[in-house]
């Protein structure tokens, strides 16, 4: 579906992007997995770039879909991650998912999480989907959406 020039007609679209908006990046366009071109960007100004809860790097990356959008025939997927913000996120959802499901599998209290992102709620799902001893269920509606996890004793 990709072929060779792809990663380097991406890292050019997403460098002249940035330079425009004025910040110095090095660009790292990944080999596409699961047919998702990926673009690492590391800077000295993160925090800029990537805004609380990485609001200013989803519309970054909102901004660059769109632009790549318009230089393929064919619908590309394109994914953004600045200074493995996305990655460490991750992990750190993860992690704290796991962590909710054994407090809730002892105290047999549900744990209700802040609103989070589809992706981010994907995530929990998939990371505790294996666990017999517990089930999550997405609650509320748009940016109130949320997962409680649930002891299932």
């Amino acid at each position: 579906m990709f072929f060779g020039g792809e990663k380097g007609k991406i890292k050019s679209i997403v460098e002249k992007f940035f330079n425009k908006a004025g910040f110095s990046v090095s660009i790292e366009v990944l080999s596409p997995e699961e047919n998702i071109m990926q673009a690492r960007i590391k800077t000295d100004e993160p925090k800029i770039l990537i805004g609380q809860n990485g609001q200013t790097l989803n519309e970054i990356q909102h901004l660059l879909r769109i632009i790549i959008k318009k230089s393929y025939e064919n619908p590309i997927q394109f994914d953004l991650d600045i200074n493995e913000y996305k990655k460490q996120k991750m992990e750190y959802l993860k992690e704290t998912a796991r962590t909710v499901a054994d407090e809730v599998f002892l105290s047999k209290k549900d744990h209700e999480f802040e609103p989070m992102s589809s992706y981010e709620r994907r995530v929990v799902h998939m990371e505790l989907a294996n666990r017999s001893d517990v089930i999550t269920e997405s609650i509320g509606e748009g940016e109130a959406r949320r997962i409680v996890v649930k002891s299932k004793q």
